[in-house]
């Protein structure tokens, strides 16, 4: 993904530096109108800007030009072509008030680079096509967050993307792939089609499935293509042997989740090579699985050779999982007439699974969400939230963050207690080829959602861990901190009073730690119904080590409009003022309350 920002002026530079500083860009453009010299940063000089956009119009995914709109629109007016090849460009004031869309905003991600502009520069997107102000549905373009790959002429879907803005109504069959987008408030306006006769006008239809007969279709890759050839067959001979089955059974390439084969092919280079050239993962299978798979093909002649009746039809089975089904059954290629390019033979079928995979698409990202005001919330978080269109948490913690939901994007709620359940969603759906926001509140490393993740990622066969991003943010030890005064200004350290997950053997070997290194303490998870005891013995040991009238800091529901910040003592402690929403800071014996506010000397003076 490359994008470019220029700026037309020496104006501009500040707006560049903060792309620039959030790796927006690699370099820094300016029309050579602009004298500034930048020592910070490198900044490439455009002489002429005209030969400098022809000789990269085709070359980058996004412009990104700062200044004038009416002066970008007369600059690329000559290098349009088609919305299909075209880059898109955006155009912004130097003062990143406005951020304006001129062209191509559903693709090359230019609609997500918006997104991500406003949340990092806090501008206005100005929109003006017509699916973004009626909050529609993007369809030529939505179906890429979702993990699959669109087939169909150019022409094909604007002339279904422009019968949508003309309010006509949209119709959509959907054979195979996740089904969790018809749940977001923009599909809401569409309407599904079960039976095919039922399809009247396929100019304001479009489908979603694995066949390559229709104008207008997503394709989820769901299927699994087996695959055995004998040793050292030609690739060029595997290619022309796939196109031709693929053609003859009117399904598109574009559907082939990955191959699967027998793992006696692992050296195999014709078939490391297509996988490769088509970034499609390989399954190898050993044949003694193999043989057990049901296959209505099997084959004595296959079972000589590597002990197993079946290759392509029975890998492609296991390939496909528990709820595959076999969609194509085996065809043999033979070369009828021997040629360098031609030689060997091959096997393929094609089965069916229940879920589509793809995990080099998808990715989670694991939001820190801060303390729950979204003022609190970092820029990191924003943009990452903007590029998924599915939003996993905890209910309390997804309705703090609902006013940044779009009507594309969806949420999925969980109880308090349902974390790896989480986990587990957000990984199933990445290896789908989603791209995920697992939320977490504060911050996603301090007793948050990030390590139980990676603990079940590493577990995973590297073939199918998705990739992840962790965003940080502000935890509520910091924001109780800011608002009592700094008690942290020391050495401090948290502990987490629940036991559900640490024995209190251990718990109590870190409080005794905690109180010979006279650290400060932060109290989690002090006091809940069913744990009451722990935070009394908790405060008793406290009381054995320091004086009676080290100050406390009492926050509950810090950064949410329920906020209380409160003082106490040791000797005076509230335990019925506390429960699971509330953080405690303990003082050491040089923390003092000095009208309301916390210090914990630095040790300057």
């Amino acid at each position: 993904m490359k994008v470019l920002a220029i700026g037309f002026s020496s104006g501009s530079i500040k707006l560049l530096e903060i792309f620039y500083s959030a790796n927006f860009i690699d370099e820094i453009y300016l029309c050579s109108s602009s004298n500034q010299e930048h020592k910070n940063v490198k900044v490439v000089k455009i002489l002429n800007i005209k030969d400098f956009l022809k000789e990269n119009w085709l070359k980058v995914n996004v412009f990104i030009f700062i200044g004038s709109l009416g002066a970008t629109t007369r600059l690329i007016s000559s290098f349009i072509s088609h919305k299909e090849i075209d880059p898109g460009v955006l155009v912004i004031d130097k003062r990143g008030s406005k951020i304006i869309p001129i062209l191509n905003l559903h693709h090359n991600q230019t609609k997500n680079i918006a997104f991500k502009l406003h949340n990092l520069i806090g501008g206005e997107i100005i929109e003006t096509n017509n699916s973004s102000l009626e909050n529609l549905l993007n369809l030529d373009s939505f179906g890429k967050s979702w993990g699959w790959l669109r087939s169909g002429s150019t022409e094909d879907w604007s002339k279904l993307v422009i019968n949508q803005s003309k309010k006509q109504a949209i119709s959509f069959q959907q054979f195979s792939g996740n089904e969790l987008w018809k749940r977001c408030k923009s599909s809401k306006n569409l309407n599904q089609i079960v039976n095919c006769d039922d399809i009247y006008d396929r100019e304001s239809t479009f489908f979603i499935g694995i066949k390559k007969e229709y104008q207008t279709t997503w394709h989820p890759p769901t299927l699994w293509l087996g695959m055995g050839c004998e040793r050292n067959t030609n690739k060029k001979f595997i290619q022309d042997s796939l196109k031709q089955f693929l053609d003859d059974n009117e399904i598109s390439v574009l559907s082939i989740a990955g191959i699967a084969t027998v793992d006696l092919k692992k050296g195999e280079k014709a078939i490391l090579d297509i996988a490769k050239d088509n970034q499609w993962p390989i399954q190898f299978i050993t044949a003694k699985r193999l043989l057990k798979e049901n296959v209505p093909n099997p084959s004595q002649v296959v079972f000589d050779e590597i002990g197993s009746y079946s290759v392509a039809e029975a890998s492609c089975l296991i390939a496909a999982g528990k709820d595959g089904k076999l969609l194509v059954e085996k065809n043999i290629f033979t070369n009828k007439k021997f040629s360098a390019d031609r030689a060997g033979a091959v096997t393929l079928a094609v089965a069916e699974a229940k879920k589509q995979f793809a995990p080099s698409r998808g990715h989670i990202h694991v939001i820190g969400s801060g303390p729950g005001n979204l003022s609190l919330l970092t820029i990191d978080a924003k943009i990452a939230l903007s590029e998924c269109p599915v939003w996993i948490g905890y209910k309390m913690y997804l309705d703090l963050l609902d006013p940044l939901l779009r009507d594309d994007q969806i949420r999925i709620d969980s109880e308090i207690t349902e974390e790896k359940k989480r986990c587990e969603k957000a990984i199933s759906l990445a290896q789908e080829g989603i791209k995920v926001a697992l939320v977490s509140s504060g911050d996603s490393s301090i007793y948050g959602m990030a390590g139980l993740l990676l603990e079940l990622i590493q577990n995973l066969d590297t073939s199918v861990r998705p990739t992840f991003t962790i965003h940080p943010g502000i935890s509520c030890i910091q924001l109780a901190a800011s608002l009592a005064g700094s008690p942290l200004m020391n050495d401090f350290c948290a502990i987490s009073l629940s036991d559900k997950l640490t024995p209190w053997e251990i718990i109590e070997k870190r409080i005794k730690g905690a109180l010979l290194g006279e650290f400060v303490v932060a109290i989690f998870n002090p006091q809940s119904k069913e744990r009451d005891w722990q935070l009394k013995k908790t405060i008793k040991m406290f009381l054995e080590k320091r004086e009676k009238d080290t100050p406390i800091l009492i926050a509950r529901q810090v950064g949410r409009k329920d906020q209380r910040i409160s003082f106490s003592t040791l000797e005076d402690f509230p335990y019925s003022q506390i429960d699971m929403l509330t953080l405690i800071i303990i003082g050491n014996s040089k923390t003092k309350l000095v009208e309301n506010k916390f210090i914990s000397p630095r040790g300057y003076l």
